[in-house]
């Protein structure tokens, strides 16, 4: 079995990174459809979600890992 990523533009930074399509956390408040978020922005954001009293982003384990193929 092989491992896969995805990959695309962050919505927040709009640098290219890898992912687990699965597992990534996703904003849509920029587009109005769900858009990955890459790890360095969830730490931006989370400064601001916390001065705003909000609970930060808690990516799911494995978020920016590869995916097993056959998880797919």
């Amino acid at each position: 079995m092989g491992l896969m990523y995805a990959m695309s533009r962050c919505i927040g930074c709009g640098e290219m990174f890898s992912y687990n399509p699965h597992r990534v956390p996703s904003s849509s408040a920029i587009t109005g459809k769900r858009e990955p978020i890459c790890a360095d922005c969830v730490k931006r954001i989370n400064v601001r979600r916390r001065e705003n009293g909000l609970d930060p982003i808690v990516p799911l384990p494995g978020a920016y890992e590869p995916v097993e193929e056959g998880e797919y």
